[in-house]
């Protein structure tokens, strides 16, 4: 009797632990195998100029469009996002400050790894540039010395994700000012330098010379 006990007590172990191997897996799996994730959400901005709306804020008392798929959106910010993707070149965001705060966070595939507010800005402007280590280390050596760049430069862990832009409005009469600022962000790819085509020679050599004249005889 004892003995069944034991077997009982045993086989209950181990499906509770294998129950709980495969339900870990399965949470970890998730953000791999879903169709409706963040990144995958986001990456029908590619082919846009300027962020994908996410949550846009509610004007002259109509409510909010229902293309929000944040979860729990501020109602007082605006949202907007940039997908990229590093194989086609360096993702290059550019904004305007003004009076309304602005932030731009990268986001990877394990989530956010960088942001930066408008406080950033130089002259009113906002560049953040989006690279693989490869492409870095290129801008880098193309640099200026007598010019050195303004961009933000941010190494990517992978070459997908996007970048999320939000504007918060302080006030109600704000609320159309954020969401035309998320829309004047620009989104493009930075596409590589084509090399200089090779100066051609300042004196080239005939292809077919003239052949040299006879000498006339003395006398």
């Amino acid at each position: 009797m004892r003995l069944v006990n034991l077997r009982v007590v045993y086989a209950t172990a181990c499906g509770l632990a294998l129950a709980g191997i495969v339900h870990v897996a399965t949470v970890f799996a998730i953000p791999a195998l879903s169709e409706t994730d963040a990144l995958t959400r986001a990456r029908s901005s590619e082919s846009l100029e300027h962020p994908q709306r996410v949550y846009t804020l509610a004007t002259h008392g109509e409510p909010a469009p229902a293309e929000a798929w944040l979860p729990i959106p501020d109602p007082s910010v605006a949202v907007g996002v940039c997908a990229y993707d590093l194989e086609d070149g360096p993702m290059r965001v550019s904004a305007r400050t003004g009076a309304m705060m602005l932030s731009l966070a990268v986001h990877g595939r394990k989530g956010a790894f960088y942001a930066v507010t408008d406080q950033a800005a130089v002259r009113g402007a906002l560049d953040l540039v989006v690279l693989t280590r490869a492409q870095y280390d290129a801008a880098l050596a193309n640099d200026d010395e007598n010019e050195p760049s303004r961009d933000v430069r941010i190494v990517a862990p992978g070459d997908q994700g996007f970048v999320v832009v939000r504007v918060i409005a302080g006030l109600p009469s704000q609320r159309a000012a954020a969401n035309d600022a998320v829309q004047a962000v620009s989104c493009t790819t930075d596409s590589p330098d084509e090399p200089d085509p090779e100066p051609a020679p300042a004196n080239p050599p005939p292809t077919n010379p003239p052949p040299a004249g006879r000498a006339k005889p003395n006398g």
